[in-house]
């Protein structure tokens, strides 16, 4: 399998998330401290905006970090996933409008990895989460279907800037759930949804099923950046 990958963007983007996350840090304590020292109106005013503003910075440095800063990172968890797959593999992570495409005997395939734990399941058209501990809830996950069909269709039209609409072949998506906590009742979604360690067998089980041929695989990957 052939890896390609932006790494000058996963080097930038990683490093974004340590630097706001220390500056998040250090005005959260530096308000804090400034609280403590300091009773007047004017000071708890700048007290409250010093919390606001270290806040929104360490939630931006948590995004960026479990994005791009975790070692494995996802893209190096994908990669570990899919070892093995054959030369005729190719996985482009954050080299296209969407973050990670494989392209192959399987057909084109958008990756969206999920971070969520517990049991998740599929209901009332919904993706949601069941919360662990003696008291159950439920929460929804988002809409990662949504996020699917508009990476589908940024990647659509991205490959339709080099090749000719009847050229450009569907293209699917699957959620891939990175953590071994998670447990998934997801039948009947409009997508698949497995465990991050199960994506290479599901991949072979669609190449044999599918038939897309080599020479158009050929022609998605000769439009992508390398």
């Amino acid at each position: 399998m052939k890896i390609i990958k932006n790494e000058k963007l996963i080097k930038r983007n990683s490093q974004l998330g340590m630097i706001t996350s220390l500056a998040g840090a250090a005005v959260l304590v530096g308000g804090f401290v400034l609280g403590l020292r300091n009773q007047t109106a004017e000071y708890v005013t700048w007290l409250w905006t010093a919390l606001l503003v270290g806040f929104l910075l360490t939630q931006v440095g948590f995004y960026f970090t479990n994005r791009w800063g975790r070692k494995p990172s996802l893209d190096e968890q994908i990669d570990t996933s899919l070892k093995g797959l054959s030369g005729e593999y190719s996985i482009y992570h954050y080299m296209t409008p969407a973050d990670h495409v494989l392209v192959g005997p399987a057909g084109v395939w958008v990756l969206l990895p999920m971070y969520q734990t517990g049991t998740i399941f599929y209901s009332k058209n919904r993706f949601r989460q069941k919360s662990s501990g003696l008291l159950h809830s439920y929460m929804r996950i988002g809409r990662p279907e949504l996020q699917a069909d508009g990476e589908i269709s940024a990647l659509q039209r991205y490959l339709a800037k080099n090749m000719s609409e009847d050229e450009i072949p569907e293209i699917k998506a699957a959620l891939i759930f990175t953590s071994d906590k998670a447990i998934l009742e997801t039948e009947g979604a409009p997508i698949p949804a497995m465990p991050l360690k199960k994506i290479k067998d599901y991949i072979r089980k669609q190449a044999k099923e599918i038939s897309f041929p080599k020479a158009q695989a050929e022609k998605v990957t000769a439009v992508l950046p390398e």
